[in-house]
């Protein structure tokens, strides 16, 4: 379990394809310093596995499945990545519940950038559209943000500086996909209604 605020800027510096398994290896002194083997890390938002350890370096492995569905198969050598270790028992939550699993992905349909903060509008699938709501929360490439406008295929978010500064996504260009994952209560609300629903 995550709370969306992201403690590191990571950067990958390999990406071994294997036929079944791909390996993604991220550097960051700050995670790697009290990060072991078996610790779950969220890297982009996606919760994954530390695999081996070498100094500042860390190696995660990811299925096909979760490199096509995220945009963790974009990244190159070179590209950042938010990082946040999961959360600790008694630790302050400053964000929201984030669960590390994708829901799906959002297109930055388009960005305004104002003096001192921007506004960032993303395309959805429907799918996920029926989870969010104004005011709400929602994990952007694991980065715990409030939801300003909702509609079935969109959402905006507002972000101040320091945010665009200490995550990836100040670096979001129109076009870029991002991985989305909905408020953890959202999903059991709807689940209710869907059941109400079924059992009429």
């Amino acid at each position: 379990m995550f709370t969306g605020l992201v403690e590191a800027k990571g950067t990958v510096v390999e990406m071994i394809e294997g036929p079944e398994i791909v390996r993604l290896v991220v550097e960051d002194a700050l995670i790697a310093s009290d990060t072991g083997i078996a610790d779950s890390v969220a890297i982009n938002g996606c919760c994954l596995t530390v695999v081996e350890k070498m100094g500042n370096r860390l190696s995660f492995e990811a299925m096909p499945e979760t490199m096509q569905r995220t945009n963790l198969g974009e990244l190159q050598v070179g590209s950042p990545v938010n990082m946040e270790r999961a959360l600790a028992v008694g630790a302050r939550l400053g964000g929201h519940f984030v669960s590390g699993h994708i829901d799906d992905c959002g297109i930055l349909e388009r960005r305004e950038d104002y003096a001192d903060w921007s506004r960032f509008y993303f395309k959805i699938p429907k799918a996920i559209g029926k989870q969010m709501a104004s005011k709400g929360s929602i994990a952007i490439d694991g980065v715990s943000l409030t939801i300003v406008d909702s509609e079935l295929e969109m959402f905006s978010v507002a972000l101040i500086p320091f945010t665009l500064e200490v995550t990836t996504l100040g670096l979001l260009k129109v076009g870029s996909r991002v991985n989305l994952e909905t408020d953890i209560l959202a999903k059991y609300v709807e689940r209710l209604f869907e059941a109400r629903y079924t059992s009429t």
